[in-house]
């Protein structure tokens, strides 16, 4: 008897350790599906918030300043609209890389304060880019190459730089022409009246005040083609290039879209047709 009940224990104890065993897989695949759930969670979260920040993103309007009086890059036609070279290769971009702006009339030089006071996202405005600009902007690719060029009356008899010793030329602030001015003033003896539009320059020169002023060349030969009379007495500087600027680090994404945009135009020709529309070759 006494074996028989020994016997019983045993089973019973191997039993309850069999039991105790197999209780323990349920627990490990409780936990698993438990981990799996917080994972398959924090996936969906993750997820949520990066579709969140992507419709974010698409839905933000940039605001982009540009100048007032540029011709042929902006200017105002005879409807009251803004037009030129780079309102419409902004507009193309935007459409090709599905971005939303509002565009600010604001000058060159009040553009360029309000982009590093952060009122505006962007800039395009015949910006030059120069080593200085790219300390304190992010500039896209460039989008035209230029050259500064020097007009006087059509009646002048001034051809060179000689011709403006002890005299006052007329610049516009902030541009690569004022500051090709400013670099040989010195040299060849003239004081600079600066303006803060193109059109306050020109009526300078016509009034007298002023016997010549500097400006980029395609804005002053664009000028001219509509019968202001002035004319270039001597053959383009070469100039820099122009892109579309931001703020240092603030808009990148803004950048990567015009550069990639600004491709997709040359590509399919839409740049060139923009081109043509205002400069003529």
């Amino acid at each position: 008897m006494k074996k028989k009940a020994l016997a019983l224990t045993m089973a019973a104890l191997m039993a309850a350790s069999l039991t105790a065993c197999g209780g323990s897989k349920p627990a490990e695949t409780t936990a698993a599906a438990e981990a799996a759930t917080t994972a398959a969670d924090t996936a969906a979260a993750d997820t949520s918030e990066a579709e969140t920040t992507a419709a974010a993103k698409s839905d933000k309007v940039y605001k982009i300043a540009t100048d007032t009086t540029f011709a042929p890059f902006e200017f105002e036609n005879d409807k009251g609209e803004m037009v030129g070279v780079d309102l419409d290769i902004l507009k193309a971009i935007s459409e090709d890389q599905g971005f939303q702006y509002d565009l600010v009339v604001a000058g060159f030089s009040a553009a360029v304060t309000g982009l590093e006071a952060g009122e505006y996202d962007g800039v395009i405005a015949g910006m030059s880019i120069t080593d200085e600009r790219k300390a304190k902007y992010d500039f896209s690719e460039p989008y035209y190459d230029s050259g500064v060029g020097m007009a006087v009356t059509a009646d002048s008899d001034i051809t060179s730089y000689d011709g403006l010793k002890d005299k006052t030329v007329a610049a516009k602030i902030g541009t690569e022409g004022c500051a090709f001015a400013e670099s040989i003033a010195d040299q060849y003896g003239f004081t600079i009246n600066q303006f803060e539009d193109s059109s306050s320059m020109y009526q300078d020169v016509l009034a007298g005040n002023s016997v010549a002023c500097f400006d980029d060349y395609p804005v002053l030969g664009y000028e001219i083609s509509r019968g202001t009379a002035l004319k270039l007495p001597m053959d383009m500087e070469r100039g820099s290039s122009y892109g579309f600027a931001t703020l240092k680090g603030a808009n990148p994404e803004l950048v990567e879209m015009f550069d990639a945009g600004l491709k997709n135009l040359k590509d399919s020709g839409k740049y060139e047709e923009i081109l043509n529309t205002y400069i003529s070759k």
